[in-house]
């Protein structure tokens, strides 16, 4: 691991960090039981990052766009804490479909991705 390989990483999470808290707080409405936010750049993520892979980028892209803005840009951790939430205030209906659409569509967009990066 070399020091531009680090830069590339540090600035794309960065830059993905920065796009996610932007997204999430524009999307995620108290008046929902699901945050739109989290699971849209979670989806999205997922397709970039098959997008990326499908493409079979470069290392310098991998790190940058692939490590640091993906890596910063979407969000397990906040999912988790977000269904934990969900799971305590008893919208049983919300949590079934929030956990669903983000393993489901994620897997699904990925694979999409994948599919679409090897036609470039």
């Amino acid at each position: 691991m070399t020091l531009f390989n680090l830069v590339l990483v540090g600035i794309g999470g960065f830059a993905g960090a920065i796009a996610r808290f932007t997204v999430s707080k524009s999307l995620n409405n108290s008046s929902t039981t699901m945050p739109i936010g989290t699971l849209a750049v979670n989806i999205l993520g997922s397709f970039l990052l098959g997008l990326i892979t499908g493409m079979q980028a470069n290392e310098a892209i991998i790190l940058l766009v692939g490590t640091g803005f993906l890596g910063a840009f979407t969000t397990f951790s906040t999912f988790k804490l977000e269904v934990i939430q969900i799971h305590f205030k008893q919208y049983k209906k919300a949590l079934i479909t929030y956990i669903l659409l983000t393993y489901g569509v994620g897997i699904v967009m990925s694979f999409i991705g994948y599919v679409v990066g090897r036609l470039f």
